[in-house]
């Protein structure tokens, strides 16, 4: 693949409207991406609110989590437009490829993070307070990728931040107990996130990006699973503190299963194999929150 040239847009690709620029630039097709961000948040505010949170807050946080997820994908694809064209998977974004100007990208990011902040207004000031610091981390990570070897890990803290605006939303405080969750969740985040890496891995060492896949070498697949027994033992502590019973370690259990499955795909260290891998992640998320959401029905 030539590197020295961006690559040339497509008819097909040049004739779409502007509607369907926006949602290829917010990934509305792959919506694995904000289900990644969506069940640790709603697992935290069910911690938080000791079981049903309430209407109100389960819509600020879904479609807040949608709505942030959008806006840090239109900042991510202006950061990573100069990479992107030399990376097969992501040459043909619309930034990248030139079929959406830069201002026009960041614009859209703007508003959706605006929508955002107005739902967020809804709720209290600590949790007000707390989400200027969750958008700060969103902003800062595209970046980190330039400097730190393992950008993933910024990636995680960003991804896990719907956690403690949770706790602040419910309880007006952020307790140990809230940090302890985005912890074990940062851990959840790096063996994804470095599934996704090892897909690229060829491509970013040959443009100069920092990623885990690439840190870690011939231990990524034991990072990746180390990584997953951490998130799930934060997790499983977090439930069994609540006493939330059986139904929880049931889904417990089926999320320990689908990380094992995940290490039968990325062993190899095929692109199919990781890249399946990335995708499914969501599945296993959501057998914890269920956990969760069973654990205090029937608690």
């Amino acid at each position: 693949m030539k590197t020295d040239s961006a690559p040339s847009v497509t008819a097909p690709a040049a004739r779409r409207g502007r509607f369907a620029l926006y949602l290829d630039l917010i990934r509305w097709n792959r919506p694995a991406g904000w289900l990644l961000l969506l069940w640790p948040t709603l697992g935290a505010l069910w911690f938080a609110a000791g079981g049903w949170p309430g209407w109100h807050l389960l819509v600020v946080f879904t479609l807040g989590t949608v709505l942030m997820r959008s806006a840090g994908c239109c900042v991510n694809d202006v950061a990573d437009r100069d990479f992107d064209r030399h990376v097969k998977r992501t040459a043909q974004r619309p930034v990248t490829s030139g079929e959406l100007p830069v201002k026009e990208a960041l614009g859209l990011g703007v508003v959706l993070a605006l929508v955002s902040f107005g739902l967020v207004l809804t709720t209290n000031r600590a949790t007000v307070l707390w989400s200027f610091a969750a958008l700060a981390i969103t902003l800062v990570y595209p970046f980190a990728k330039r400097f730190v070897s393992v950008p993933q890990a910024v990636l995680g803290v960003a991804f896990s931040f719907g956690i403690p605006m949770a706790f602040a939303a419910v309880q007006s405080t952020v307790p140990l107990f809230a940090w302890a969750l985005l912890v074990g969740n940062l851990f959840w985040v790096l063996a994804y996130d470095t599934e996704y890496a090892m897909v690229d891995r060829d491509d970013d060492l040959k443009i100069g990006m920092k990623t885990s896949a690439i840190t870690f070498g011939r231990f990524d697949v034991a990072a990746v699973m180390a990584s997953y027994a951490i998130f799930i033992a934060v997790w499983t502590w977090a439930g069994a503190s609540r006493s939330l019973g059986v139904l929880f370690y049931v889904g417990i259990a089926v999320a320990v299963a689908q990380a094992l499955w995940h290490w039968r795909m990325i062993r190899d260290r095929t692109r199919e194999g990781c890249f399946k891998a990335f995708r499914l992640n969501h599945w296993l998320g959501f057998t914890v929150f269920a956990g969760i959401v069973a654990g205090y029905a029937l608690r």
